[in-house]
């Protein structure tokens, strides 16, 4: 509801009909001989509203919703459900910033509102943070492939431990994926037939959400297993609840805390900060919309942002009212430490495996949008450009994953500078340098609200940072619900 009312209002502040007339006329094909904008494809937009929504939704949707119990655990369930309430409202209202952008200049490719404001920096800097944020996540996908499914397959055989045939190597398995699955959903030329394959992943998500709520009711507390009970003693500890004393017995370990403040607290803000991270795809997925304008794209985003809180918040809730502190920062790793053979848990290993395979070709578009517009920005669709660059990057991030042994760390760090940077950064500071001055002066409201959207990218970027150089510093591991 409350994405909704943003989503009113600023359609009342930003959205009317002599805008949405400049965008078409920005847009539409001429059927005269007058000047319009540039395209950056070569079709009308052909995908329907509800593939727009699966799409968008998917590229939303990162492999950081696994991580979202153990942060409910750390902050507490009234505190968490705030930040992820403030945060999706705050991903609606950049997207909002971009499609307004867009709207304005007729451009539909985040690269080129970079260079409509800064010039040729400004589209190298736009695309090279693209580039590099979707290979991290490519490479944060895959490496969950490499490690978990060996896992899954090793438990379906019924085997307790790696006898090392080739099936059960992570890096021989990666390599398979990409090419037999991940390769030939990247060659479709248009984002849209995605759309299929973005609703299956979607569903296996819904089968795992549907799945923790089950196990909610199945799963006792305290866990018998000792290590299980050992690990929440000793995490239990360092919390402290405003509405419950911090001094731990075995019963307080299955209460819900509403609110929670431990060292954990500060590191679930970023990681619910980046939660809703699908900016590089909104305006590929807007450029193949059908009957595209603004508003129609708009809605799109917000009923994606909407149906994944709604996902984030249950998975979380649930996850945590199963374990309580005892859940761990990969929620089905705490599942597999109380029946590593669970039948149910085995099959929503692998439909968590699917689904994140089939949202790496939604993630390598728009890698491959922003080298054709840097690269070749003035040359017609070839499909050996095309191949090319799909096979190049597939190549690049395999590499990555199989001999980088710490490359989470590595994307840890850089995404912690490129999410900020494309969820708040750059779309105020392109909201504030593309809109005229003569439609907002500099000193209106949406021009202050866009400014201090920037400042907020700069310290939720400054934050991250410190933490995890503190960790390296310290020594120090936390793994969490990065996208």
């Amino acid at each position: 509801m409350e994405l909704q009312k943003m989503n009113g209002h600023q359609c009342m502040d930003g959205f009317d009909g002599l805008e949405s007339m400049a965008e078409r006329d920005e847009f539409l094909p001429h059927k005269s001989g007058g000047k319009k904008e540039s395209q950056f494809t070569d079709f009308e937009g052909k995908t329907s509203f509800g593939m727009s929504i699966f799409n968008l939704s998917n590229a939303i949707m990162g492999s950081g919703i696994l991580g979202l119990a153990y942060g409910m655990a750390n902050t507490g369930i009234i505190l968490f459900i705030v930040l992820l309430t403030f945060i999706a409202i705050l991903s609606a209202y950049s997207i909002h910033l971009l499609l307004k952008c867009a709207g304005v200049v007729g451009i539909r490719a985040y690269e080129q509102l970079g260079n409509r404001a800064f010039g040729s920096p400004g589209k190298v800097v736009a695309a090279v943070i693209i580039t590099v944020h979707n290979i991290g996540a490519m490479s944060s996908y895959l490496f969950i492939v490499k490690s978990e499914l060996p896992l899954v397959i090793q438990a379906f055989l019924g085997q307790h431990e790696n006898t090392g045939e080739w099936f059960l190597q992570g890096n021989y398995l990666i390599i398979i994926v990409s090419a037999c699955i991940i390769f030939p959903l990247a060659l479709m030329r248009q984002l849209g037939y995605l759309g299929y394959t973005s609703g299956f992943s979607l569903s296996c998500m819904v089968f795992f959400l549907i799945s923790v709520i089950y196990k909610k009711f199945h799963i006792p507390c305290p866990l018998e297993n000792s290590y299980t009970n050992d690990s929440i003693y000793s995490d239990s500890h360092s919390n402290h609840s405003f509405f419950h004393d911090h001094n731990k017995t075995e019963d307080d370990s299955c209460e819900a805390k509403l609110i929670t403040i431990n060292p954990e607290t500060a590191y679930t803000i970023p990681i619910l900060a980046f939660a809703f991270v699908c900016h590089p795809e909104v305006l590929p997925i807007y450029t193949e919309l059908r009957d595209a304008t603004k508003k129609r794209m708009q809605t799109v985003a917000n009923i994606s942002i909407l149906a994944m809180f709604v996902m984030y918040l249950l998975t979380a809730l649930f996850g945590y009212l199963t374990f309580y502190v005892a859940v761990e920062s990969e929620l089905l790793h705490t599942y597999s430490s109380v029946d590593p053979l669970d039948t149910l848990i085995l099959c929503v290993r692998l439909a968590v495996l699917v689904a994140v395979t089939l949202t790496v070709p939604v993630v390598l578009f728009p890698i491959r949008r922003a080298l054709l517009q840097l690269l070749f920005p003035e040359k017609p669709f070839h499909w050996a450009r095309h191949i090319c660059i799909a096979i190049c990057l597939l190549f690049i991030v395999n590499l990555l994953v199989i001999f980088v042994p710490n490359i989470r760390d590595i994307f840890g760090l850089i995404g912690a500078t490129s999410a900020p940077s494309l969820i708040f950064i750059l779309p105020g500071i392109f909201y504030i340098r593309i809109i005229p001055e003569e439609q907002e002066p500099l000193k209106s409201r949406p021009k202050i609200q866009a400014a201090c959207f920037t400042a907020l990218g700069f310290v939720f970027m400054v934050m991250s940072l410190s933490f995890i150089i503190f960790d390296w510093v310290t020594g120090q591991a936390r793994s969490g619900g990065g996208h």
